[in-house]
């Protein structure tokens, strides 16, 4: 499949998909009849497979307790990678698996989504790696890619720092260059519960489970409570799919009060800073023979982290701490100069928690694998996995699916090998094309800000059409949110009435970079929740 590199003539909308039904309805819509598959968990786990599901042909609901992609899988380090510290404990084939998914992303998936970007791995005197080890890492990494982005190499100081002012050069002998891509983790899934919902899932975020339905000993759906009203009901299906990341164990211990625990988590805390010089390269520092810190320009401003330790407390209670800042600002230190790193760049923190495979040895240590397992009720539960490989998780849940005892749901199935394996995410456009679209079609009076409109290219594709259309139907839509971001009052309604947007964090931190910037001011908080409540019906 090759990138469009035209948008669809004006007047037509971008996507064949009607607007989302409104809560009641969809509440009305789940409670009656029998879906053939329920997700619980609309992470990147949940999403994958309601819209793989679908594809395959089965009656497909998914719901959250919170928002869309709400907790770990919108607290990411926003890549799209190979892995290349994999390749030190030998996964050799994990690397390889992992570049054609990312890959496959980029070209043919969500190439409005996914961008290339260039990392610059230095190597200082006394660190943890040898400058040949290194060399040797990023070309055998790049050759696991089949040097799509390009021939690993080491380059010199002096080149590395002209393409990134920000560098302490500083006892640095030679930098390693390498590729890879980056996301914004938030749009990508909640562009995959639209593709869900264009297949013909029924979703519901804000609905949380408050118990689990049986027939005969088997988990047959679940008992949910709309969290915004408090409206109580329920939906049934014939097979129930726990993807609720970090409380896993939490719903199995519904399905089975005896579940022994089946994960352990991992906490990643992260910072973002305003950038006050161009980086053209992310940084990706060892920081001992196992971590890497990174230093990746994302959204206009400088994204750090990642912490790794062991975590135990309530998963909706982790939060960066005093200790996290400290720790990312200094291991940042190692290869940033400490003018770009001053506490009053910061506009953001957030953490998240990874979800690993119980076991021995530290979580920095753990293998990110994804785990399906049967509880006593026939519930499925699945786990880990990460961004990059979330359509292959997807894939291999449905295989589970087709294989389970009794033909539960192979009958109703699609073989695997009849569906298209390189389906395209919503909005799939050449981002220069939309932009350009974007900037020359406009009426007198709706003339739009260059810089909104390269942000609405990135960030929807060709669903950016959707966005300017309300500017065209009301001019004051087009208006800057806040000055110092790129983001328009068009966005605010079109994640209310497009998106399944339905309080002002959804919005400011998920549908848009209003929270990230640091720019979710109490005026722009309370106009968007002005705006949230004008939903029609």
């Amino acid at each position: 499949m090759t990138i469009p590199q035209s948008v669809p003539p004006a007047g037509t909308s971008p996507a064949a998909a009607t607007r989302p039904a409104g809560r009641a309805e969809t509440r009305h819509r789940l409670s009656r009849g029998t879906y053939d598959l329920l997700v619980i968990g609309g992470g990147i786990l949940g999403t994958s497979v309601a819209w793989h599901a679908s594809q395959s042909g089965l009656r497909v609901a998914m719901v959250d307790a919170g928002d869309f992609a709400g907790a770990t899988s919108s607290a990411s380090s926003k890549l799209v990678h190979g892995g290349l510290r994999y390749l030190q404990t030998g996964a050799v084939k994990l690397v390889a698996e992992n570049h054609h998914e990312r890959r496959v992303l980029a070209k043919d998936v969500a190439p409005h989504l996914v961008n290339p970007l260039t990392f610059h791995l230095p190597v200082y005197r006394d660190g943890p790696h040898g400058a040949g080890k290194l060399g040797a890492g990023v070309f055998a990494y790049s050759a696991l890619s089949a040097f799509g982005d390009g021939v690993g190499r080491l380059i010199s100081p002096a080149r590395a720092a002209a393409a990134n002012p920000a560098l302490r050069t500083e006892n640095l002998k030679a930098v390693a260059v390498y590729g890879d891509h980056q996301m914004n983790d938030s749009r990508v899934a909640v562009t995959t519960v639209r593709a869900a919902a264009d297949a013909g899932a029924v979703v519901l975020n804000h609905a949380e489970v408050t118990g689990l339905r049986r027939s005969r000993g088997r988990i047959t759906g679940a008992e949910l409570r709309d969290r915004l009203d408090g409206t109580g009901f329920g939906v049934d299906a014939r097979l129930v799919l726990n993807a609720t990341g970090p409380w896993i164990d939490h719903l199995r211990r519904m399905e089975d009060p005896a579940a022994a625990p089946s994960i352990r988590l991992s906490k990643g805390a992260h910072l973002v800073l305003r950038r006050t010089v161009p980086w053209r390269a992310a940084l990706a520092t060892p920081i001992d023979r196992y971590r890497i810190t990174f230093a990746l320009p994302w959204e206009d401003q400088l994204l750090l982290g990642t912490t790794d330790e062991p975590y135990e407390g309530d998963p909706a209670d982790v939060r960066v701490t005093e200790a996290d800042i400290a720790q990312i600002l200094d291991e940042a230190g190692h290869s940033v100069r400490d003018e770009h790193l001053t506490r009053s760049l910061m506009t953001y923190a957030f953490a998240g928690l990874r979800v690993l495979p119980g076991g021995p040895g530290g979580v920095e240590k753990a293998k990110r694998e994804t785990v399906v397992t049967e509880g006593r009720g026939g519930m499925l539960s699945v786990a880990g996995g990460k961004w990059t490989t979330y359509r292959h998780i997807g894939r291999t849940v449905l295989r589970k699916l087709a294989t389970l005892p009794g033909g539960v749901l192979a009958e109703e199935m699609e073989p695997l090998s009849r569906l298209p394996r390189r389906v395209p995410l919503p909005g799939l456009a050449n981002p220069d094309a939309v932009t350009h679209r974007l900037l020359a079609d406009r009426e007198p009076g709706c003339r739009m800000d260059p810089l909104t409109a390269r942000h609405l290219a990135t960030h929807y594709g060709s669903l950016a059409l959707e966005v300017a259309r309300l500017v065209d139907e009301d001019a004051s839509l087009g208006e800057r949110i806040h000055p110092d971001g790129p983001e328009i009052w068009a966005q605010v309604v079109h994640a209310r009435d497009r998106e399944w947007a339905e309080t002002a964090d959804d919005v400011l931190r998920r549908r848009t970079t209003l929270t990230v910037r640091g720019l979710d001011t109490d005026a722009v908080r309370a106009r968007v929740t002005e705006l949230l409540a004008a939903r029609r019906g």
